[in-house]
């Protein structure tokens, strides 16, 4: 189950609490919204924010420096890390946008194929940005505009969008 954002800034501002680091309550909310609905990646993503803020900033994590350290670690505004987009983007450009076979697809992104199924194929189906179809996997248009690409005129299973 995942958690909405709401549920993960207050999760976000009890850890900073007991890892005694200076959490703004928007900088909780920036740092809740990227965390893909998930506990422990909000933690993951609240020690990786705190240590910017202490070597960069002025230890205080608020929405900008969150925002900020965040995109220096190549999460983007809806908590799509760089695998993710390696995955969309080699389900776009190697393959037509798909269908793909999960085997194939973890071989193009250098991931084993439990990873892309357990870790990765989940929160890209969740959000809507790719589709599984008894022929494999595909991007959906929404894919294409999140990676600021232009969408097929038809999509890779022969309907038109």
């Amino acid at each position: 189950d995942y958690y909405d954002s709401e549920d993960l800034a207050q999760i976000v501002v009890r850890a900073a609490g007991i890892l005694d680091a200076d959490v703004r309550p928007d900088g909780a909310t920036a740092i809740a919204s990227r965390s893909r609905g998930t506990p422990r990646i909000a933690n993951r993503l609240l020690r990786r924010v705190r240590d910017y803020a202490t070597v960069r900033g002025d230890g205080v994590i608020d929405e900008h420096t969150s925002q900020v350290a965040l995109e220096i670690f190549e999460v983007d505004s809806r908590g799509l890390d760089k695998v993710d987009r390696y995955i969309l983007e080699a389900i776009i450009d190697k393959f037509g946008g798909g269908p793909v076979g999960l085997s194939t697809l973890a071989i193009a992104v250098g991931e084993e194929t439990e990873t892309v199924e357990d870790a990765y194929e989940p929160f890209l189906l969740q959000e809507g940005l790719i589709q599984r179809t008894p022929r494999g996997r595909i991007a959906t248009r929404n894919a294409y505009q999140h990676l600021g690409l232009r969408p097929p005129e038809v999509d890779p299973q022969g309907k038109l969008l």
